[in-house]
């Protein structure tokens, strides 16, 4: 099962590491290797840039925390290189468009976010956009 994570998954994980929430589980799966998770250098830049900016995430998140999940996630993940071509928009936040573009690129069966922007398509071509328990409910990780 091939697996996109959008940027917020990450950030949640980095906010409560020690919790079973969906996206710690999501993480620890992906870390595990039970499922091939996608990783566009892009989302990485998107991931630690969100930090850096939003001032509440930035206190309670260390550039350390950033530095190693990225580490790991390097070696565990299948990297997709940069598009360089115009993105088509296809969400109604353009700013999402660059997700769905990734997932089709490296086939993704499943693009995992908590943007209800993309969680209102379902299904974008062969992606199926579902939330993080979602996902659990579905990889039987429940």
């Amino acid at each position: 099962m091939r697996v996109l994570l959008d940027a917020n998954i990450f950030i949640s994980y980095l906010l409560y590491p020690e919790h079973d929430s969906p996206s710690a589980l999501l993480i620890r799966a992906a870390i595990r290797g039970e499922f091939m998770l996608l990783l566009p250098d892009d989302l990485l830049r998107e991931f630690a840039r969100k930090v850096r900016q939003k001032p509440y995430l930035a206190k309670r998140i260390q550039p350390d925390n950033i530095y190693t999940l990225e580490s790991i996630l390097g070696e565990i993940a299948e990297t997709i290189p940069h598009i360089s071509e115009p993105i088509p928009t296809v969400t109604r936040d353009p700013k999402d468009d660059y997700l769905i573009a990734y997932a089709l690129v490296g086939e993704a069966d499943y693009l995992v976010t908590g943007d209800r922007d993309l969680l209102v398509i379902e299904q974008f071509d062969t992606v199926k956009i579902v939330t993080p328990r979602d996902f659990l409910t579905i990889f039987g990780k429940d």
